[in-house]
């Protein structure tokens, strides 16, 4: 098995840990995974962070184990022989509800971090993890352990599988999922931020999905969309001659979604008159419809979004800190594709089987998988999509090159230019470096800062292994190029 023998080195070399947690008393914590060299390396870790480590090697055996006493914490892998963790998790969500339960998994995705935290899962680990990320969990775990043991954590139980398709496992993404799985749950507002494009609609739309409210309506309100002085009738609704034109009473987009969840998407753009009179709706829970007396009580579940950074349109009174803190219960921020660029294949695959579903055999070629993971995607994933939707149309089942967008194809990464820098009195020669030399230099630093802990280095920098393998082997690094990165070479 590929994860576990990563494992090896960990297990036969001795381990030192500083800085173990203070424990009133060694708390209990059951480790269960069939791969006995995963299983162990947890247990070793844990037993020397204090606690008092049980292994199981397989779900019967932790049922076993949970018949006779009550288990704090779990650590269970999702695949196992013959029960997968999630029928773990749910065993002990109903039968222990305390118990906090941490899913390891070497085949990590965004549904299954999703699908973990929302069922109920304390964490969701993507192996193979290192002895500081256990450290970190093992320290937050026992903190709230010894507060607060009797709160429970229970929830409502969400569909069992994604009801959204997601695609991607970048740390990034994963991290974003665990987020979603935790409040979506609750009944709490959100409000989302991230570029445009990066899927703010559809996380929440994932939100009231998983939500108790999702047999009730979504209502999805673009506020750049709708011109200002129309804004609140198209919201609260209108009475018959409030206005010339309103020719009859009718409801709002509020009152449509009672029961259910009102996305507001690109809610900075709306005029700050208006915002006063959201602000009341959602403190009162009341609407009245534009030249109505009466108000009417209406239940309804707030997101909103922006794709601009909200905190320096506060600032700048653009919009109401009020407005932002009543808003902003949970704060979610979706990275740009950018940064999560091994998410790109498999989101290309996904558009383009998605335009081929009468013959979903369908590849890109090498040339046109190493541009679309080099090209920067301003628009991204709302980018993404049209080009390979535009490429797939175009293709006889292989997308190359010459069917993506012409900006696409050619895109070149910065060269480094020399400029002159206009300085009082004198002009000197700056020498600019481009963006892959830059990525080159701060990808040695962090392997530099990990001694070359590859897990470790991915992490810190929100890739894949594979990801890392390849930018290694793109910019050349070895642990001996600090001098020659150094040197601009």
């Amino acid at each position: 098995m590929i994860v576990s023998s990563r494992y090896e080195t960990r297990i036969s070399q001795k381990v030192s840990i500083e800085g173990k947690n203070e424990m009133k008393a060694p708390l209990p914590a059951l480790v269960i995974d069939d791969d006995s060299q995963v299983r162990t390396f947890v247990a070793m870790i844990l037993n020397d962070l204090g606690w008092s480590v049980t292994q199981a090697e397989s779900a019967e055996q932790a049922f076993e184990l949970a018949a006779d006493q009550s288990w704090p914490v779990v650590f269970c892998d999702v695949r196992l022989g013959g029960a997968d963790g999630f029928s773990v998790l749910k065993r002990f969500k109903e039968e222990q509800p305390d118990t906090k339960v941490v899913l390891m998994t070497g085949h990590g995705s965004a549904t299954g971090a999703l699908d973990a935290t929302a069922f109920g899962a304390y964490d969701y680990l993507l192996k193979p993890f290192g002895i500081e990320e256990l450290k970190s969990l093992s320290s937050a775990l026992a903190d709230q352990l010894q507060t607060s043991p009797e709160r429970s954590h229970s929830r409502h139980s969400p569909p069992a599988h994604a009801d959204i398709q997601l695609v991607g496992r970048s740390q990034a993404f994963i991290e974003v999922m665990k987020q979603v799985g935790r409040v979506a749950t609750t009944n709490l507002s959100v409000f989302l931020t991230g570029e445009s494009g990066t899927g703010k609609e559809l996380v929440a739309s994932l939100l009231h999905r998983r939500s108790k409210r999702a047999d009730k309506p979504f209502v999805a309100v673009n506020c750049g969309a709708i011109p200002s002085e129309l804004i609140e009738s198209e919201l609260f609704g209108h009475t018959k001659g409030a206005f010339t034109g309103a020719d009859k009473d009718r409801r709002g987009l509020w009152e449509e979604a009672d029961g259910g969840t009102v996305f507001l998407d690109e809610i900075t753009e709306t005029s700050l008159n208006f915002q006063v009179k959201l602000l009341r709706v959602l403190q009162e829970g009341e609407i009245r419809r534009v030249g109505a007396n009466t108000t009417l009580h209406v239940d309804v579940r707030v997101i909103a979004a922006s794709n601009r950074k909200v905190e320096e349109e506060v600032a700048a009174g653009r919009f109401r800190q009020d407005l932002f803190f009543r808003l902003n219960a949970v704060s979610i921020t979706l990275p740009p594709l950018r940064e999560r660029r091994e998410d790109i294949p498999p989101l290309a695959q996904n558009f383009a089987e998605r335009m081929y579903s009468l013959n979903p055999v369908v590849r890109f070629s090498p040339e046109t998988q190493d541009l679309l993971e080099r090209y920067p995607w301003p628009g991204n994933i709302r980018e993404l999509e049209n080009a390979v939707v535009r490429a797939a149309a175009m293709s006889d089942g292989v997308i190359r090159v010459q069917d993506l967008p012409e900006r696409i194809r050619n895109y070149a990464e910065p060269s480094d230019p020399s400029v002159d820098v206009a300085v009082p009195g004198e002009t000197i020669q700056q020498e600019w470096a481009s963006l892959s030399e830059i990525e080159g230099r701060y990808v040695n630093q962090v392997l530099k800062h990990t001694k070359w802990n590859k897990q470790a280095a991915s992490r810190v920098l929100g890739v894949d292994r594979k990801t890392l393998d390849r930018m290694i082997k793109r910019h050349h690094l070895t642990p001996i190029t600090d001098d020659r990165l150094a040197a601009g070479q």
